[in-house]
């Protein structure tokens, strides 16, 4: 049984209720049958239902076992405006302003989960990144103890003697653009506890970098090496080295050598990058060229749990994350 698969009989034990706020996109609503079909968890599909009708009868999709909610209609409008209102008001939110943005279905999606009437939301498959984790962002407590919200990708690599059997995470690769030391520090102890929690692993946590153990010299080296010191220094139980080149974290032969003692080079399952640009290109790649699976941009660091899809997700991509979303919203209880 695949990773995947075992995510699925997981979230099936569950039975989580899970939003999805696209639901006027055919591949959410094919991925929301077999999610239904499967009793994987129980979804909500949010949207105008007369475009959902008409979309499920010219594709010949079953929802008849799922909820739609049209967020214009919905008779809990006015409530969830006035508690996004109640959130918000500090920040210079008024009334108007709030049930102005709850006619947005990631809004509506948002204040749902919020107000314990879903477990969890999942999109982003024809909306940016921003558009998914805003209204998350403004409405969710963070996870105690963490200031930075991070995104990570589980990906699964095919006949890979790397990581977990060819299974990693990579963070950040989808959220910060630019993290600072601190940041940085506080996406790799986050994404540890994630592989500990979720993938139910060991982590091995590489911070890496163009640079092994001072073989190169620049600030941009300095910052990974400054947040690996932060996240040894906050978390000793967890293993943790920098900064390392790729070779140098997946590669025993070339770890020993370039990072002698070191209890990550050549083991490293979770692979932290020093910014976006990094972290973004690697996992694209790793996808296309290394033929992998990859999962998310899945969110860490929230109290409550909200996934983001790659615009280019299949429909099996996103039956994948919303079970994977299930186990993590019953880890967050």
């Amino acid at each position: 049984m695949n990773f995947i698969e075992k995510m699925k009989e997981e979230a099936k034990k569950e039975k989580k209720t899970i939003v999805l706020p696209e639901g006027e996109e055919v591949r959410t609503l094919k991925a929301a049958e077999i999610v239904s079909k499967e009793e994987i968890a129980k979804i909500i599909l949010l949207g105008k239902e007369e475009k959902i009708y008409s979309l499920i009868k010219k594709e010949e999709i079953d929802i008849n076992n799922i909820l739609i909610i049209n967020p214009l209609t919905s008779v809990k409008k006015e409530d969830y405006a006035y508690k996004y209102y109640q959130l918000r008001k500090g920040k210079g939110a008024t009334l108007e302003e709030s049930k102005e943005l709850l006619k947005d279905t990631m809004y509506y999606g948002t204040m749902m989960v919020y107000s314990g009437d879903a477990d969890g939301i999942v999109g982003g498959a024809i909306h940016p990144t921003s558009w998914t984790l805003k209204p998350p962002l403004q409405v969710f407590k963070r996870r105690e103890g963490i200031k930075t919200v991070s995104t990570y990708f589980i990906m699964i690599v095919p006949d890979c003697p790397y990581g977990e059997k060819g299974l990693f995470i990579f963070a950040d690769s989808g959220g910060v653009p630019n993290p600072d030391a601190e940041q940085l520090a506080e996406i790799a102890i986050s994404s540890a506890d994630t592989a500990k929690e979720l993938l139910k692993v060991e982590p091995k946590v590489a911070m890496l970098s163009f640079s092994t153990k001072g073989s190169g010299k620049n600030p941009i080296v300095d910052k990974v090496i400054e947040a690996t010191h932060i996240a040894q220094k906050r978390r000793s139980d967890l293993l943790i080295d920098g900064e390392l080149q790729g070779d140098s974290a997946l590669v025993a032969s070339i770890g020993k050598r370039k990072a002698p003692g070191s209890p990550v080079a050549g083991r490293a399952n979770i692979l932290i990058f020093p910014d976006l640009n990094c972290g973004n290109i690697a996992y694209k790649l790793t996808q296309r060229l290394a033929k992998a699976e990859a999962y998310g941009p899945l969110v860490q660091g929230l109290a409550k749990q909200v996934n983001d899809l790659s615009r280019g997700c299949s429909v099996e991509d996103i039956v994948g994350v919303i079970a994977i979303t299930c186990i993590q919203s019953k880890i967050l209880k």
